[in-house]
């Protein structure tokens, strides 16, 4: 063997080795709770277990559902609001008559006004349903107490 042929071995081994390193820190790494929004946000070990606000619905059908139920239902169709208002994500596109989580992750009870305006218990969730519009789209604003288009919903038929 020549000197570039070992050379080129022990590099292969390792990138071998820190490949595996990497991988093997990847695998047994925790992953960070989706509670938890902002990095250096520490009170998802201090707030209390969630829960569905179904209060100030009409309908007899409404039944609770578990808050990991709904991020598993509504994975894909949830806006958590933070302790400042914020909406993550902030710009969303939804199809009309789309059920969707409005996910706050706040110590304070907060107002949300998406159409019509209802409130979220602290560390609580609603489900809402976003309106059939009979247009080909329309932007719907999100409002969290004083603080106006904190998201953007596109909803289309």
């Amino acid at each position: 063997m020549t000197n570039k042929n070992i050379i080129i071995i022990i590099l292969a081994v390792g990138l071998l080795v820190v490949l595996g390193i990497t991988v093997s820190y990847m695998i047994n790494s925790p992953v960070p709770s989706e509670n938890n929004i902002s990095p250096t946000d520490n009170s998802a070990t201090t707030e209390p277990e969630s829960v569905q606000d179904i209060s100030g619905q009409t309908s007899t059908a409404v039944t609770a559902i578990s808050y990991a139920n709904a991020l598993v239902t509504y994975a894909d169709r949830r806006i958590q609001i933070d302790t400042a208002c914020r909406a993550y994500p902030s710009n969303i596109t939804y199809k009309d008559n789309t059920g969707i989580m409005i996910d706050n992750r706040s110590p304070q009870t907060r107002t949300i006004k998406i159409g019509t305006t209802f409130t979220v218990k602290p560390w609580g969730f609603k489900i809402f349903v976003l309106p059939d519009i009979y247009l080909k789209s329309k932007t719907i604003l999100v409002d969290c107490d004083q603080s106006q288009n904190v998201a953007t919903i596109l909803v289309q038929e």
